[in-house]
């Protein structure tokens, strides 16, 4: 299954929301749009992964061009990451 550049635009403003949020919840770190899409994204393979190991099914799931985006708990993962950012950076 293909995705079209406007979905793919819509998954990238939505992967930078949930990021810049679960930026937000665990203190944030230096960055702008280019680091909370990048949260974004990594919080959508960790936050389902992390979901999937407790049994916890995905509340918000939204469906951009056929592809499903856990928007829940990318905002989990990304804040997840953020705050394992933090311990191992010692600022």
């Amino acid at each position: 299954m293909t995705m079209t550049l406007p979905g793919l635009l819509l998954l990238v403003v939505i992967a930078a929301v949930c990021g810049a949020v679960g930026k937000a919840i665990a203190g944030g770190v230096r960055g702008g749009l280019i680091v909370a899409t990048a949260l974004g994204g990594i919080g959508a393979a960790i936050g389902p992964w992390v979901a999937g190991k407790l049994g916890l099914s995905e509340p918000l799931m939204v469906q951009i061009g056929g592809h499903p985006f856990p928007v829940l708990w990318s905002i989990i993962g990304a804040a997840i990451f953020v705050a394992i950012i933090h311990l191992v950076s010692r600022r």
